[in-house]
């Protein structure tokens, strides 16, 4: 049997285009002899789709797309995914499904049974679990070149989450049941799982072993289509990949760009797998070695910028170039999405910015080839101060001193300034604060928070380092290999971090060493460990810890209206954390 797994990228809400998309792969497949084509999980409407699934008009449109793609199947059947009307009396009135399509109409249903409501998924907001796990009977056509003669497959359809049920691969089982051991036990030859699993630094290894544990487990084939794409503050990074009976991982598609993965699997009693097409030459060696955490996370935010660019309608980008780290790594990753031609730098100087920094920016800009402004800001700067000092002096008279107040008026000029050019170019203004600040609330609201998408939003500031040393050395950075040599200043790289704000500021003067502040940050955000266990774990100082955790607490305003930022840590600051503005919770419990 030939079976290819469609590696899509589908635009959220684009029924229309969705169709097209799955039309020109099917089309592929019934011309390379496939018998199944299988795309990923909501494939017709792309994930997540969130409230759009309260729309009466969504689910019908999906539904009669699905009907009409299903009379294209007369050779190749296909399994792909959409949101249907549950026919219960009871219950939530959508099921997350895939129609499978053969002979020209939908052969059979099936609904997902584990519909996950943690972090950034919420599909018991709008889904039914399905009634029953059971398999799908698909007849097979005679072949006489690679088929002994007709019959049927007992297919083991799963979706995303089904596939993580087992209380095996979890610290604690959050499910009653698993649907794959159901479908073993009701028969089924081989699996197949769609899926719209997003992008999380290290998580592909989990998922290769759950499901090579799985295979051996159940002496079954395991076959694996993942969206790949950005929509939203998600990336899908794709890398479809199938399984044998022993365990072994047989083929992987591309990650993170779409792909169409062909496999001949073996005659029955045979064992003999084979790749019988490809688009990707990455497929084509699946022991490959891993990449490395630098070069999977910088292919998700490149991806997902561009995505979030091309499904906005956005063809170009600014971005405010201060001749520090984060805007120069933010720089990078929009040519590496964009192309230079699409990217803007400005650069915005006051009377406490050094001229290394005007000079580094300038150096960045000219490095990667895009367009370069200088726009002063001191006249504006003592304009506003002359504007707003006699209120403050009249106000607060001899305790009015220049301090926090007058060092964020600079910054919120250079967003008025950023944002003025977004307006007039029709660019997307990209925001280039990381994780770490974000955390603490070392930021501006209306300043260098402006914009419209943020890409390093869920990097932590020791790892920004480590993209910037990455994008300028490593042999696999595209940028490396687009212009032959290091892009990013190396001052920009090892100068002290500052926001210049004031006279010889640094961000240590504020903050403890990054080191420490991006562990306390992802033990007491991304673990919810409590500050006692911080301290007990770190040996941090326990006034550090408390400041920080405290920190975190109070700036979840600021962060709530934080443009949207990509997602590639466990838990990132966004809709998948969800905490209050307006609390008292208070993290010395237990340590004072």
């Amino acid at each position: 049997m030939r079976i290819t797994l469609a590696q899509i990228n589908p635009t959220v809400g684009d029924i229309a285009g969705n169709t097209r998309i799955i039309a020109q792969q099917l089309d592929a497949a019934d011309k390379n002899g496939s018998d199944l084509i299988v795309f990923p999980e909501m494939s017709l409407l792309g994930y997540p789709p969130k409230d759009l699934l309260l729309k009466p008009d969504v689910i019908d449109r999906c539904r009669a797309a699905v009907e009409t793609l299903a009379q294209r199947c007369t050779r190749t059947a296909a399994i792909i995914g959409l949101p249907v009307w549950s026919d219960h009396a009871r219950g939530r009135t959508l099921h997350n499904s895939v129609a499978v399509c053969h002979a020209g109409r939908v052969h059979a249903w099936h609904h997902k049974a584990l519909l996950p409501t943690y972090d950034v998924f919420d599909e018991l907001r709008y889904f039914e679990p399905g009634p029953r796990v059971d398999v799908t009977n698909l007849p097979l056509k005679p072949d006489p070149e690679r088929s002994k003669g007709p019959g049927h497959l007992r297919l083991g359809i799963s979706i995303c989450e089904d596939l993580w049920g087992a209380a095996e691969h979890t610290q604690r089982r959050i499910y009653h049941d698993n649907p794959i051991d159901e479908l073993a036990a009701a028969g089924a030859e081989l699996f197949i799982n769609v899926s719209a699993s997003p992008f999380v630094a290290g998580k592909h290894p989990k998922r290769l072993a759950i499901m090579a544990d799985l295979a051996r487990r159940h002496r079954m084939p395991i076959f694996f289509c993942n969206q790949v794409g950005g929509n939203d503050e998600l990336v899908f990074d794709g890398r479809s990949c199938v399984f044998d009976a022993e365990g072994n991982l047989v083929a992987q598609a591309a990650g993170f760009e779409e792909d169409a993965l062909v496999i001949e699997t073996p005659e029955r009693g045979s064992g003999v797998w084979g790749l019988a097409g490809q688009t990707r030459s990455s497929i084509s060696n699946p022991q490959a070695p891993d990449p490395g955490p630098e070069a999977e996370v910088h292919s998700a935010l490149v991806l997902g910028l561009r995505d979030y660019a091309r499904k906005c309608g956005f063809k170009s980008v600014v971005i405010g170039l201060s001749g520090g780290i984060d805007s120069a790594v933010t720089a990078a990753v929009a040519v590496a999405a964009l192309g230079p031609e699409n990217v803007r730098g400005v650069t915005m100087p006051s009377r406490y910015s050094s001229q290394g920094s005007v000079s580094d920016a300038q150096k960045l800009a000219e490095a990667l080839g895009i367009a370069f402004h200088t726009v002063p800001i001191e006249d504006a700067h003592r304009a506003m101060e002359s504007t707003v000092q006699p209120v403050f002096n009249d106000v607060l008279g001899d305790q009015n001193q220049p301090g926090v107040t007058e060092e964020n008026i600079q910054a919120r000029l250079r967003g008025v300034i950023l944002m003025a050019m977004s307006n007039k170019f029709g660019s997307l203004l990209v925001t280039t604060g990381n994780k770490s600040e974000l955390a603490v609330g070392y930021c501006t609201l209306y300043g260098d928070m402006a914009g419209g998408f943020s890409v390093l939003a869920d990097v932590p500031k020791m790892l920004v380092y480590q993209l910037a040393r990455w994008i300028n050395d490593s042999n696999d950075s595209p940028l490396r290999q687009q212009f032959g040599r290091a892009t990013i200043p190396e001052d920009t790289i090892t100068k002290p971090p500052s926001a210049e704000l004031r006279p010889d500021q640094t961000d240590q003067d504020s903050l403890p060493p990054y080191e420490q502040l991006d562990e306390i940050i992802e033990r007491y955000v991304e673990d919810e460990e409590s500050a006692r266990t911080i301290i007990d774990q770190t040996g941090y100082d326990a006034e550090t810890v408390l400041r920080i955790v405290r920190l975190i607490d109070l700036n979840e305003y600021k962060r709530k209206q934080a443009a949207p930022g990509l997602k590639i840590t466990g838990r990132a600051f966004g809709f998948g954390r969800r905490m209050p503005m307006a609390q008292r919770y208070d993290p010395r419990h237990g340590v004072e």
